[in-house]
């Protein structure tokens, strides 16, 4: 078994029968002695709450930011993306399965490597990075190993990003806030009973995270992934715009990404573009002022238009020019549009 960590974020429902309950996501699990949560890696042990990943980094590697995806943080710079075993959800088509999908008995002895805190702060100097990214599978559930790291990325002038599922507690969010800068939630579809499922999860957890993290100020991006004949129809991408332009703001960058079969669901057909083209459309006419298109890169597959760019909503002079995950100019003065002087909400220094 993996070395363990004591979790934060639980509280003893029941001394006597040793009966925890884990405080970080919207499952509230409660746990009897040796029961695992539902995200597999955090555990009764004792009547104590542990976790099995604080030092079980699977992934870590500089990325664009434009991965993650955050198109209005630092464009053009690099993030150490870091990730270790687990999620609090179980979607079919998990596209990071051998990573997230823990095995229902736990954690293997060799799930990942041991790092510290200090020690991933200063690979993400080393590699000249201006930020650190918890992301690949659902930071949430290595929130101890997020928290610590976070709060020394920022004494280090570092920034911290958060690419997660949003299926986080009020308490959760609190802890993180004050070091958390951006975060990428993937708003899976607009229907509980596709939250339940197909992803193990509820949806109004994440529609509650959303408005949370607008509140306290951090900068969100919200991802869709498009998916046939799950979240797909014009009914549920119009609620899902009209959600982040009414509720979250027009100025939230909503990012439809293609999907590709995968994990449980290898042989599902892949979205058209048109699918894209008609969410980006329906975003547009939801008021939406940021809208993108992920996992289509440049001429042919890209749909009709320029959905990788960052374009003035006021004058239309492109922002940020992009192909792929490169970043080819950027024509910003201190947040302003260069040619028309219009403010472009993010975080660009």
């Amino acid at each position: 078994m993996t070395a363990t960590h004591e979790a934060m974020l639980w509280e003893v429902l029941d001394e006597g029968n040793l009966r925890v309950q884990c405080r970080l996501c919207a499952h509230r699990c409660v746990l009897a002695e040796g029961e695992l949560g539902r995200c597999r890696v955090r555990q009764n042990r004792g009547g104590v709450l542990v976790t099995h990943t604080y030092d079980q980094v699977t992934a870590m590697t500089p990325d664009p930011i434009e991965k993650k995806p955050l198109f209005h943080v630092l464009p053009g710079s690099r993030s150490l993306s870091i990730a270790t075993p687990g999620c609090n959800f179980h979607c079919d088509f998990c596209q990071n399965w051998h990573i997230s999908q823990t095995p229902e008995g736990g954690l293997t002895p060799d799930a990942g490597e041991a790092i510290t805190p200090t020690q991933i702060v200063e690979l993400a100097r080393r590699n000249h990075c201006a930020s650190i990214s918890y992301t690949y599978t659902e930071p949430t559930v290595f929130f101890e190993l997020a928290y610590e790291t976070a709060q020394l990325a920022k004494q280090a002038g570092l920034r911290n990003c958060f690419v997660s599922n949003g299926f986080f507690t009020e308490e959760a969010l609190d802890l993180i806030a004050p070091t958390l800068d951006a975060i990428n939630v993937d708003l899976k579809a607009f229907s509980d009973k596709t939250y339940r499922t197909r992803f193990g999860g509820k949806l109004s957890p994440v529609l509650d995270t959303l408005q949370r993290l607008i509140e306290a100020g951090i900068w969100v991006e919200v991802t869709t992934l498009v998916v046939p004949g799950m979240n797909d129809s014009e009914e549920e991408l119009y609620q899902i715009a009209t959600f982040i332009a009414g509720t979250l703001g027009v100025d939230v960058p909503w990012h439809v990404s293609r999907y590709h079969g995968d994990f449980k669901c290898r042989h599902a057909p892949n979205t058209p573009l048109e699918s894209l083209e008609r969410a980006v459309q329906i975003g547009r006419d939801a008021g939406l002022r940021y809208l993108y298109c992920g996992n289509v890169f440049g001429p042919p597959a890209q749909p009709g238009g320029d959905h990788e760019s960052t374009h003035c909503p006021a004058c239309q002079s492109p922002i940020v020019i992009r192909k792929g995950y490169a970043v080819e100019a950027i024509h910003l003065r201190h947040g302003l549009c260069r040619s028309c002087n219009e403010p472009i909400p993010g975080i660009w220094e």
